[in-house]
This record gives structure tokens, C-alpha cells and sequence, in this order.
């Protein structure tokens, strides 16, 4: 049960800190889809990819106080952001883990908006489609999002970039 705690945790290692809820649920999707073994399973959601696993295992690790919670209060919605503990930190420095290196891809995702990472992740999880109909895809599911043709070439130069630094 705790690898997979603890792989979250190797993540919040390498990040140091994540701003948002939704900014953690795509940056860990994109890792998956990267090939870094997260194991949490996703399915679609108002704002793309989502798990609900995910959201229960970083409650957990909260509880635990591995990990901690900022609750941030924006006039009209909660930012909330999290860090890697230093009970965290001795957690994880006492578990065996094999995670392949994700420090480049993990500082390429933290330098993009939410916004921009749930196209991303939303382009990802269409992947079995052509780049022409994912572009069409994601105007049908996300037309509140207005995303343009050059966000959307944006994101697939993204993407190529991350697949450029394998993880593993």
C-alpha cells in the first residue's frame, strides 16, 4: 500500500512544492503518460484527467503529515499548495523505491499554468487519436477553455519536449 504513497512522495521530493489541486492532478497524469510509474487511475473530468485515488492518497498523506496542505485564500475560490515534509522526507529516506529521474520533466510541468497543463494532460489522454482530431476532440469537450490552434501547437512541442527527456 505505501509504494505507491511513497512514489507521491519521491514527486513532492523532486517539486518541493505544487500550487493547486488541479496543477498536481495533470502534472502527475503527464508523468504517467510519461512513462514514470504512477499507478493512480484516471478517468475524465470537468477539468480533464482526474483521479479520485489521487486525491484520497494525498488526503492520506496529509493525515500522515508527510505532506503539507496550504489552504490560500483567493477572494472568490482556495489555492491550495503542498510541500514535502521533513517527517516526509525521513519517510522516504527510510523506503527502498526505484523511480526513474523526473527532475527535468518535473521543472519543465511547474513552469506552466494549470491552464496550459490541462490541455496538455486532455491532449494526452486522446492519444490514441491523430493530432487533427484531438485538436477536435478538445474543442468539443473544452469549448468554455477557448484554447487556440497556436496553444494547442504549443502543446504538442510540449509534449515532444517532455518525451525528449525520458525518465527512464
Amino acid at each position: 500500500m505505501l509504494t505507491n504513497h511513497a512514489k507521491l512522495m519521491q514527486f513532492f521530493a523532486v517539486a518541493k512544492e505544487v500550487t493547486g489541486r488541479k496543477k498536481l492532478q495533470k502534472m502527475i497524469y503527464i508523468l504517467q503518460k510519461c512513462h514514470v510509474p504512477f499507478e493512480e487511475k484516471y478517468q475524465f473530468h470537468f477539468y480533464g484527467p482526474y483521479s479520485e485515488e489521487l486525491t484520497l492518497r494525498m488526503e492520506e498523506l496529509c493525515n500522515l503529515g508527510f505532506v503539507a496542505e496550504e489552504k490560500e485564500d483567493k477572494s472568490n475560490y482556495y489555492q491550495y499548495n503542498y510541500k514535502i515534509t521533513g517527517d516526509g522526507l525521513a519517510f522516504l529516506n527510510q523506503f527502498a523505491l526505484d523511480m526513474p529521474d523526473m527532475e527535468k520533466q518535473v521543472e519543465l510541468l511547474q513552469a506552466k499554468s494549470s491552464r496550459f497543463l490541462e490541455l496538455v494532460s486532455t491532449m494526452l489522454y486522446f492519444d490514441d487519436l491523430s493530432k487533427t482530431e484531438a485538436a477536435e476532440k478538445i474543442h468539443i469537450v473544452k469549448p468554455k477553455q477557448n484554447y487556440t490552434a497556436d496553444e494547442i501547437n504549443e502543446a504538442w512541442t510540449f509534449i515532444d519536449s517532455l518525451q525528449k527527456n525520458p525518465s527512464h
